[in-house]
């Protein structure tokens, strides 16, 4: 089956991210914001789940690895967002899995480049 034909869905890794995404809509108007980019980063991810950009594994944050996760990406967001996902799939379907979303400071923190 082509990719074109496979259902595309994005799931949260787990109900915590997924409460903290819906609490965004209750904050600041950054937060409304972020919940805006949010929305439109899943839709692109719905129709093409290789949108974001492939991480190599030696940078992967040991954070992520206790997910078992076989691939890493980040999708950049508006205002220097960074959405991490990853992707399980099969012939019939591909998940984009949402791991966190991070400032672009919280990102290179995270990913252990050079923070000034």
């Amino acid at each position: 089956m082509k990719l074109e034909d496979r259902a595309k869905l994005v799931k949260f890794i787990d109900e915590k991210l997924y409460q903290a995404y819906e609490s965004l809509l209750e904050g600041t108007f950054e937060e409304k914001a972020l919940h805006q980019s949010l929305e439109r980063a899943f839709n692109d991810l719905k129709k093409n789940p290789f949108s974001g950009i492939k991480i190599s594994a030696r940078l992967w944050p040991k954070e992520y690895k206790k997910y078992g996760i076989t691939n890493l990406r980040k999708y950049n967001l508006p205002n220097a967002w960074r959405l991490m996902y990853t992707l399980e799939g099969n012939e019939i379907e591909i998940v984009s899995i949402l791991l966190e979303w991070l400032s672009h400071k919280e990102y290179e923190k995270r990913f252990g480049y050079k923070v000034k």
